[in-house]
């Protein structure tokens, strides 16, 4: 034990003992990431509505490392599951694409865990197809670009490790 000599007054000394100062230890065990989480991701690769189907799955990752308490409980690039839940083609008169997402896993060592929440897609209407009336122009594809960061949330909690 170490200990420190405090002088009170010309020719007294008082000898205190002195405690190590530590920095507060977070056991990690018991971090645990809660349910409604936000969780950013965005696709791997670009998810475009032309050749898609419902019931098809997409791949997604995480955009942010999800941190809780300090501790990184979801690590950037984790991968992350959706489902194709709705989608549209492009219509006649100016009509674009959509679709819409539903998100189901993230995988973090090893394990999934799932997520809850949709994002919707649209593609950019034509507008001036749509004002003149065409027959004969559509409107556009709906693209979920690589690179988008859209909203996820857990589903349940997630421990540290």
């Amino acid at each position: 034990m170490k200990y420190v000599v405090v002088s009170a007054l010309v020719g007294a000394a008082l000898v205190l003992p002195v405690f190590a100062q530590t920095a507060p230890v977070i056991n990690a065990v018991a971090v645990v990431l809660p349910a409604d989480t936000v969780v950013a991701v965005t696709p791997v690769e670009e998810i475009s509505s032309k050749k898609m189907k419902e019931g098809e799955t997409r791949k997604l990752q995480v955009a942010n490392d999800v941190v809780e308490k300090g501790v990184v409980i979801i690590p950037r690039g984790a991968p992350v599951t959706a489902t194709v839940s709705w989608r549209t083609g492009k219509g006649i008169g100016g009509k674009s694409a959509k679709f819409e997402l539903t998100f189901n896993s993230v995988t973090v060592r090893g394990k999934d865990y799932a997520l809850k929440g949709k994002h919707r897609q649209e593609g950019k209407g034509n507008t001036v197809g749509a004002l003149l009336g065409s027959m004969w122009i559509s409107g556009h594809s709906a693209v979920m670009a690589s690179g988008q960061v859209v909203n996820a949330f857990t589903a349940e909690p997630i421990p540290a490790s």
